[in-house]
């Protein structure tokens, strides 16, 4: 059996993957690397490495005998960084979204031809329990075509955007809302099998937050996404919205419409859903309530130690078999840009009034 000797920049962020990569029988950590000493020896604490092994500067962190990267730092820096490591020697694991321009999305996308090297973006949502249930229903054509599906991604993060106590920017600030779409539009292009082809974007604005000059504080940008199979994708996102319930700010919710019937999530932490399927259900008794987890409840134990429920546990797993298998992973450089680009197209349409733009299409 294959052992990866694994590496992680950005050890806040990572953090969570790399608990998941722990409980991997093929992962063995073996080097961290953090800009701020205080979070490196925080996580160093968990997992035990030795002084050697912890890296400050990411150009040494590259350059150490690692087979995967795991790179989890701000998104400006994953494009240059992914590069970087792939040109090193080794496979990369990246956090999302993968890039902010189309012109750094392509330049991953060649180092990836270029360098023989596996990159896949750690789109975890589109490994949650429910999507990977309905991805399986789609294949089997249990919803028919589907014509049309939705997803959101709400969740506040003002703190994020600006520190409280500074009142410095901080790195998630340059970041209009739907550049952010990859837990949204994400899913449902994984789950259709699909891909965007062009975009719309609206937006109402700056309501909640009328003095502050970036485009993060739009309170919300609606895409809208026509794809290659002919499906219209509807993505709400904000980072901003108060939209507040017990135990948190945050929603990530979808739904799919076919021509033999639809599923969509709950919006609660209930979890609970809706499903109609013409080959199960009548019209008369309607759609039925149903489980929609995002972890997976037959999962073993330690499936949830990495977090965003057991998303990341078999987000891992789907990329170790990919390089036992020497085979593509889904989220790889093309299938990461076709997810990536969509968001920033339908900003860029929102900025110009809400034109329908077309959308790059990428190939290997």
């Amino acid at each position: 059996m294959n052992k990866y000797k694994v590496g992680l920049v950005g050890t806040r962020r990572g953090a969570g993957i790399v608990r998941a990569m722990l409980h991997h029988p093929q992962c063995e950590l073996a080097a961290l690397c953090d800009i701020d000493p205080t979070a490196l020896e925080t996580l160093n604490q968990e997992v035990h490495l030795a002084n050697d092994r912890l890296y400050e500067k990411f150009d040494d962190f590259v350059s150490a005998d690692l087979d995967v990267a795991l790179i989890a730092t701000p998104i400006e820096f994953h494009a240059q960084q992914s590069i970087a490591a792939m040109e090193a020697g080794k496979h990369v694991m990246c956090e999302q979204t993968m890039a902010y321009s189309i012109q750094d999305c392509q330049r991953v996308i060649d180092a990836a031809k270029r360098t023989g090297k596996t990159y896949m973006m750690a789109e975890n949502y589109s490994f949650f329990h429910c999507v990977l249930e309905w991805k399986k229903m789609i294949r089997a054509g249990k919803l028919g075509k589907i014509y049309h599906a939705e997803g959101e991604y709400i969740h506040e993060i003002v703190d994020l955007l600006v520190d409280p106590k500074t009142g410095n920017r901080q790195w998630r600030y340059p970041r209009a809302p739907i550049w952010y779409c990859g837990h949204s539009v994400g899913p449902l292009l994984f789950m259709m099998e699909d891909r965007v082809v062009k975009a719309t974007g609206v937006t109402p604005g700056k309501n909640t937050h009328p003095d502050e000059e970036g485009i993060s504080f739009l309170d919300m940008e609606t895409g809208l996404f026509l794809t290659e199979k002919g499906c219209v994708i509807k993505i709400l996102a904000s980072q901003t919205v108060k939209r507040y319930r017990q135990g948190g700010s945050y929603l990530t919710w979808y739904c799919l419409y076919g021509t033999k019937g639809f599923v969509e999530s709950g919006r609660d932490k209930t979890w609970e859903g809706l499903e109609w399927i013409e080959d199960v259900d009548t019209k008369k008794a309607g759609a039925r309530y149903v489980p929609t987890p995002f972890s997976d409840p037959n999962a073993p134990a330690e499936a949830t130690a990495g977090g965003h429920g057991t998303g990341e546990y078999y987000m891992v797993r789907h990329f170790i078999e990919s390089l036992n298998r020497g085979t593509q992973p889904s989220f790889n450089a093309v299938q990461a840009a076709e997810v990536t680009v969509p968001g920033l197209v339908a900003h860029e349409s929102a900025m110009q009034g809400g034109v329908w733009l077309d959308v790059p299409q990428f190939a290997w």
